[in-house]
């Protein structure tokens, strides 16, 4: 018999008015040609075609003309072929043709799905019963390209979420990347691009035990040229400073609200989309408490699993997840480490739940079978639907399973603490699964999570519905647990 959960009336839409200006990539004759044609203008036109841009554009971003003097600069290089001193053009003249190089895109204008929920680091002013969280969804926006958006809510004493108002404001972090890479955990992830061996000798080999990102580029470039006309192992090339890429902080302003930040695809590895991030609130041995998110890099062609890492919010930083059980989708991170080793589930092979324990929270190997699909509804694959979360009686896990017509549900299963390989119970029927209402959407006939928790006794599970929005569910712990153990 299926449990009856408690479905919520909150809901969280897609708002194609939250929008983002981005640097507007022309070629290079079009980027010199328009630089020319600004130049061309007297004064009194520039000053206004500009006056009119800010007057339509300035209400919509924070600060717009910084924005358009970064997108000016990264045009620099044209300006020197045109015999142009950049330094010398007035900045009214600079930031009208930043303005050309920059266009609005619309981040959640497709889709608002797949959320997960931590327990805020804020909570204080809080009613009794209440509880602060922070919500991260995947949005989609044109192209299909993905990325990660915030929501701050509170829940009741009765369970109930009050989503936080947003404004029509929305920032991108600033992007540094500064550092050091490990030679033999760079290019042990490395090792699944299959480079010739003679290839791989010969960058590793001009590299030294730590380098630089400057320096494995400059080797890059130089084999590429030497073998110009071997169009695949180019592409080879690059993919290993892809991966390099891949290592980045992320800064917000500090006046900026955590639903006005978006994290938008930054490196080579991601261009194409950030997929469900799962956060998880991790507290170490020593206690110190980090927020961890494990996500999907998807570059068009390939996937690489990430690891994000933040204490406020603020400030995030972004590494790649190494090793055989570092491949597939649907990794997630227990909230704290299993007899002195981090934890982590995944599904290697697309099919089934793995668990794998390591000493390194970037490196994962030896990956166990744990669970595979043994109900009807979940045939064609079974995962996981963010973090387990720790219960006395176990390692609750909520799953997704994918059935006749691509249908996907919830389900849940317990795992034993002490070693959560073992599953104690699992529920043979769905928790969760499309309603009516839920059917239609981006992708139809699913559900999904990317992390849900616990607040005075009730499993609160956030879900998109069809790959469109998202909404919630809530079940009482206790029922859940029991019906978990009837099996």
């Amino acid at each position: 018999m299926q449990l009856t959960v408690t479905r919520k009336t909150a809901r969280a839409d897609p708002d194609s008015a939250r929008v983002i200006a981005r640097f507007f990539l022309l070629e290079p004759n079009r980027t010199r040609s328009i630089i020319q044609q600004v130049l061309d203008l007297p004064d009194e036109a520039v000053a206004h075609q500009f006056s009119q841009v800010l007057r339509e554009f300035s209400g919509r971003h924070r600060n717009i003309t910084r924005i358009f003097e970064k997108h000016c600069g990264r045009a620099r290089g044209s300006f020197a072929e045109l015999g142009v001193d950049y330094a010398s053009v007035d900045i009214r003249r600079r930031l009208l043709i930043g303005s050309y190089f920059t266009l609005e895109y619309s981040v959640e204008s497709s889709a608002f799905f797949n959320p997960s929920m931590v327990k805020d680091i804020d909570q204080t002013a809080l009613e009794e019963g209440q509880c602060r969280v922070i919500l991260s969804f995947r949005a989609v926006g044109e192209g299909h390209i993905s990325s990660i958006v915030f929501r701050r809510a509170i829940i009741d004493a009765q369970h109930n979420i009050h989503l936080h108002k947003t404004t029509h404001y929305i920032d991108e972090p600033e992007i540094y990347r500064d550092t050091l890479y490990d030679k033999s955990t760079f290019f042990h992830k490395a090792s699944s691009i299959h480079l010739p061996r003679e290839i791989h000798q010969q960058i590793t080999e001009a590299l030294p035990e730590e380098f630089e990102y400057e320096a494995l580029k400059k080797q890059i470039r130089t084999l590429q040229e030497q073998h110009n006309d071997d169009l695949t192992l180019k592409d080879s090339l690059e993919r290993v400073l892809w991966l390099a890429n891949s290592h980045y902080e992320m800064h917000f302003s500090l006046d900026t609200d955590i639903s006005d930040r978006v994290i938008f695809p930054y490196s080579e590895a991601e261009k194409k989309g950030i997929e469900d991030a799962r956060f998880v609130r991790f507290t170490d041995d020593d206690g110190e408490v980090a927020y961890y998110a494990t996500y999907t890099a998807y570059d068009g062609v390939a996937i690489q699993p990430e690891l994000m890492e933040t204490r406020d919010f603020y400030h995030f930083k972004t590494m790649p997840l190494y090793g055989y059980g570092a491949q597939n989708k649907n990794l997630a991170l227990f909230p704290r480490k299993i007899n002195g080793k981090y934890a982590m589930l995944s599904r290697i092979d697309g099919i089934n739940n793995y668990i794998m324990y390591s000493d390194n929270i970037n490196v994962w190997e030896q990956p166990i079978r744990i669970q595979e699909p043994v109900s009807p509804w979940e045939f064609v694959q079974v995962g996981n639907c963010g973090s387990p979360i720790e219960t006395e009686h176990g390692w609750l896990l909520i799953t997704h399973g994918v059935g006749p017509m691509r249908r996907y549900c919830l389900g849940a299963a317990l795992l034993r603490l002490d070693d959560p390989s073992v599953e104690i119970g699992r529920l043979k029927e769905p928790l969760l699964t499309p309603s009516e209402a839920e059917r239609e959407g981006y992708v139809p006939n699913v559900v999904y999570s990317c992390g849900s928790m616990l607040h005075n006794g009730e499993l609160i599970i956030p879900y998109g519905m069809s790959d469109y929005a998202s909404t919630f569910a809530t079940i009482p712990l206790e029922r859940l647990i029991r019906a978990i153990l009837q099996g």
